[in-house]
């Protein structure tokens, strides 16, 4: 699979705006949620082909998010990475178990974002 556009979500404008750079530069379509319901509308609407997903956010964290997304059938199959500053070998562990494909821990850099991209 060549991935085309990613959805990137997190409540940081800061990160949301080092990814974009990142993602941009690498010709990929970007769209941004800034909050766990934001990012499940996207998810159904833009259907990207990866999702960058934070886990701390205020209302709705990152891993109720994937709950989500998996109950659906159109998004249940978009694999999503994890983006944290949680960096616990516990925290890594249970994103795999919640379904993530992936982790990476903040702040991100350029090589972890086209890693992860590549492996898709």
């Amino acid at each position: 699979m060549t991935v085309r556009k990613v959805l990137c979500v997190d409540d940081s404008a800061a990160d949301l705006s080092i990814m974009q750079k990142i993602l941009v530069a690498a010709n990929i379509n970007v769209v941004f949620a800034k909050n766990g319901k934001e990012a499940i509308l996207y998810a159904q609407s833009e259907q990207p082909d990866l999702i960058f997903l934070d886990i701390i956010m205020p209302g709705m964290d990152g891993f109720a998010v994937i709950r989500e997304l998996q109950k659906t059938p159109e998004t249940k199959l978009i694999p999503v990475i994890f983006v944290s500053s949680k960096n616990q070998k516990a925290d890594q562990i249970w994103a795999t178990l919640q379904g993530g494909k992936g982790f990476i821990v903040k702040p991100v850099n350029k090589e972890a974002i086209l890693a992860s991209i590549n492996r898709f």
